[in-house]
């Protein structure tokens, strides 16, 4: 399967600030940083899957990012 796009991540303090679709580039979280920046969204830029087949589940804003576990972390919601 040749994929076309991708999905990005902006991380702030561990928090998911934005996602977007940009080309894929082989899940490598440097190149994607890089091309990010590179058009001028600038931060720190992870890959995320839609399919959840990557980092425990897709990325949505406001949710964390856990470094160590390399996942994306749902906020509680308290009832």
């Amino acid at each position: 399967m040749t994929y076309v796009n991708s999905h990005a991540a902006r991380i702030e303090n561990g928090i998911v600030m934005q996602v977007i679709v940009i080309p894929y580039m082989n899940d490598n979280d440097t190149e994607i940083t890089e091309y990010c920046n590179g058009i001028g969204l600038v931060g720190t830029w992870i890959d995320t899957a839609y399919t959840g087949s990557r980092r425990g589940q897709y990325a949505g804003q406001g949710m964390t990012y856990d470094p160590v576990l390399d996942e994306f972390v749902s906020p509680v919601v308290e009832p």
